[in-house]
C-alpha cells in the first residue's frame, strides 16, 4: 500500500472515531437521557429559582405518615426588587413561617439579587403542622409569592435521620414543642399554717402581726 493511501486510511479511521465519540457525548447528556436531579427544582417567572426542594418529617417516620413536616428550599432572586414568599402548602396542608429564633413571620423576603435558605439551623423555617405524606415518596408542594406568582413541585419526602448519625437532613426536621413544666408549689414550714402569725392566730389581710413580748 502506498504512503498516500495509508495516510488516507488513517484519516478516515480518525474521522469515524471522532464522529462516534461525538454521537455518544450527545446521547449521554441529561437532556437526552431525561436525567432528573435528586431534589426538585422550579422556576417562577423570569427571576425566581427554587432549588433543592425537600419535605422533611420527624425522626423515625416511615411509610404513610401524617404529622409535622418542614419544607427545605433555597430561593434565588435575580430581580432588582425583593420578592416575598407568602405561603407554602404540602399536600394541601398550609405551612407557617418562623424566623431563626422561632418568632412567627407573615412571609419570607428574598432580597433583590440575593437568595434565602429555608430550613436548617440559623435559617427561617416553613412548617406544616399536620401534612399527610409518604416517606420515601413525593409530595405536591406549592409556593405562592406576594405578587401572585405560584409554582408547584413534587418534593421528595425524607425523615430527619439524625438518629442514625449520618442522615442528609439531620437537624432539618420539625422540632417538637417543649413541654411546659408546672410551677413548683411552695411548702409551708412545719408546724405553721399559711397566713398565720407567730402566735398561731390568723393575720387579717392588710395588717401586720403584733410583736410577741419578750419573756422576763
Amino acid at each position: 500500500m502506498s504512503r498516500s493511501l495509508r495516510r488516507g486510511s488513517i484519516a478516515a479511521i480518525a474521522a469515524i472515531a471522532i464522529a462516534s465519540l461525538s454521537s455518544c457525548a450527545a446521547g449521554n447528556t441529561p437532556d437526552t437521557l431525561q436525567i432528573k436531579p435528586d431534589n426538585a427544582a422550579a422556576t417562577v417567572g423570569t427571576h425566581l429559582r427554587l432549588n433543592n426542594i425537600v419535605v422533611v418529617t420527624g425522626q423515625g417516620a416511615v411509610g404513610d405518615h401524617t404529622g409535622p413536616a418542614n419544607v427545605v428550599v433555597n430561593i434565588a432572586n435575580t430581580a432588582d426588587i425583593p420578592a416575598e414568599l407568602q405561603s407554602v402548602t404540602v399536600g394541601g396542608a398550609a405551612a407557617t413561617f418562623s424566623d431563626a429564633a422561632g418568632a412567627p413571620l407573615s412571609g419570607i423576603v428574598v432580597p433583590a439579587g440575593g437568595a434565602v435558605a429555608i430550613g436548617g439551623q440559623g435559617n427561617p423555617t416553613a412548617t406544616a403542622a399536620s401534612a399527610t405524606v409518604q416517606v420515601g415518596g413525593f409530595a405536591p408542594t406549592v409556593f405562592t409569592f406576594k405578587d401572585g406568582q405560584k409554582v408547584e413541585a413534587q418534593a421528595a419526602v425524607s425523615p430527619d435521620s439524625g438518629e442514625h448519625g449520618n442522615g442528609l437532613y439531620q437537624g432539618y426536621g420539625p422540632t417538637p414543642s417543649p413541654t411546659a413544666t408546672p410551677a413548683k408549689a411552695t411548702t409551708p414550714a412545719a408546724g405553721t399554717t399559711p397566713g398565720a402569725s407567730a402566735t398561731g392566730g390568723a393575720v387579717p389581710a392588710g395588717t401586720t402581726a403584733p410583736a410577741v413580748p419578750a419573756a422576763h
